[in-house]
């Protein structure tokens, strides 16, 4: 984001909120569809959030830290849960039920009793049934990472600190298919909704929690 918008919005957006007590790592719809080249979703900003993101899931594993993952998934038959959505988005509706699309992307998939949250639109908390599961085991904090930055997390950001929680999106493992929307999404994010933070930073805060 340019100089000129940074200055506009300094003294007035853009307050630090920080981690809580207790944070859970949310992985928003890390599926093939967005690494495949050729794919209509691929979006080669994701291949490298893909790439960083186990150092992320490594850490809150070493630290019993709760992860959550969600992907989208449309009934093949009429694709009815789509809604208005996939009239506006048809390309969605490749997400479906064994395609290969729909796969989690290697080395970023759920492990074994890991949370897998299944939706039809783009915020993670949108007509499911995270925010109550959250808050039943005294989360108070969601990092974020996943696809895309201008959709998913985006809106699954908004609905997080509207849900009360406090919210970091981790630069480094989030990604879009242009640059341009991902630097002015984390730009508002920043500034409106959460903190966006590096790995680097995440990671350290996450080292000093205890397991």
């Amino acid at each position: 984001m340019s100089a000129a918008a940074a200055e506009n919005y300094r003294g007035v957006w853009g307050k630090r909120i920080g981690f809580g007590l207790r944070p859970a790592i949310l992985v928003i719809d890390f599926m093939k569809a967005y690494t495949t080249p050729n794919a209509a979703l691929f979006a080669p900003g994701v291949i490298e959030a893909v790439a960083r993101t186990p150092l992320l899931l490594d850490a809150a594993h070493r630290k019993g830290i709760p992860v959550v993952h969600t992907h989208i998934l449309y009934r093949a038959s009429d694709y009815l849960d789509g809604g208005v959505w996939l009239k506006k988005s048809p390309v969605m509706a490749a997400l479906v039920p064994d395609s290969p699309l729909a796969e989690f992307c290697d080395g970023v998939e759920p492990a074994p009793g890991e949370l897998v949250i299944t939706k039809q639109y783009a915020s993670a908390f949108f007509g499911t049934s995270l925010a109550p599961t959250l808050h039943s085991q005294g989360i108070d904090t969601v990092v974020l990472s996943g696809c895309s930055t201008s959709g998913c997390i985006r809106a699954s950001a908004v609905d997080a600190v509207q849900h009360g929680f406090r919210t970091i999106v981790v630069r480094d493992c989030v990604g879009d298919r242009h640059e341009g929307p991902h630097e002015a999404n984390l730009f508002d994010i920043d500034a409106k909704y959460g903190d966006v933070l590096s790995l680097d930073e995440t990671l350290a805060h996450l080292r000093r929690l205890t397991p």
